[in-house]
């Protein structure tokens, strides 16, 4: 395959992190009550009984009232905390005071994670679906992550463990594309929900 997907990849994450980090927090809060409803309409959430989510930072999707709206109808949330290899060990989300602020990269990226007790990186495979953060998702179901490659491992985790979870990708409208740039270790995920709606790919 070479460099291009790569380069490709770098050149697109640009571009929508450009858009995004123009957004307002108004623009942020105002879709926010309308993906944790879209999210919570989903057959895979209202059956699950444990969900591997994470916390939304910046101008990401917000993902807290989703969080706290599962965690009301009785759901197991587990969140991630980055590891310094880049993988991910998980704990429950106890409600918004159970997270601590963590900074990662020498400072420069400050992340949400539970201060709880750690399951260990094997936790998620525990889930009956997993909300994967990205910059985008096309027509395939295949996601544009950030780059650091952390769901890629917990995607081939899961599939090691011959784990089966829905895997739902919560993004704004215009990131639903029409082709992301992929790579061999790409994986598609099942569905995306935006503010419009709910896109499923299987």
């Amino acid at each position: 395959m070479g460099p291009e997907p790569e380069l490709s990849k770098r050149m697109l994450r640009r571009e929508l992190l450009l858009v995004r980090n123009g957004l307002t927090p108004d623009d942020v809060r105002n879709t926010t009550g309308t993906l944790a409803e879209r999210a919570l309409g989903l057959p895979e959430l209202a059956h699950a009984r444990t969900v591997a989510a994470y916390v939304a930072v910046g101008s990401e999707p917000g993902t807290l009232a989703l969080l706290d709206a599962l965690r009301a109808r009785g759901v197991r949330v587990l969140l991630p905390a980055l590891l310094p290899d880049n993988d991910l060990d998980w704990g429950v989300y106890e409600g918004e005071s159970s997270l601590a602020r963590v900074r990662h990269g020498g400072g420069r990226m400050e992340l949400l994670e539970p201060a709880g007790e750690r399951l260990g990186p094997e936790a998620v495979t525990t889930a009956d679906a997993v909300l994967l953060p990205g910059l985008a998702v096309d027509a395939r179901g295949m996601r544009l992550g950030r780059g650091g490659g952390s769901y890629d491992r917990v995607l081939a985790r899961l599939e090691r463990a011959g784990a089966d979870p829905a895997l739902v990708v919560l993004l704004y409208d215009t990131e639903v594309v029409e082709r992301v740039p992929e790579e061999p270790h790409d994986r598609p995920v099942h569905a995306v929900v935006t503010p419009a709606g709910v896109r499923r790919f299987r």
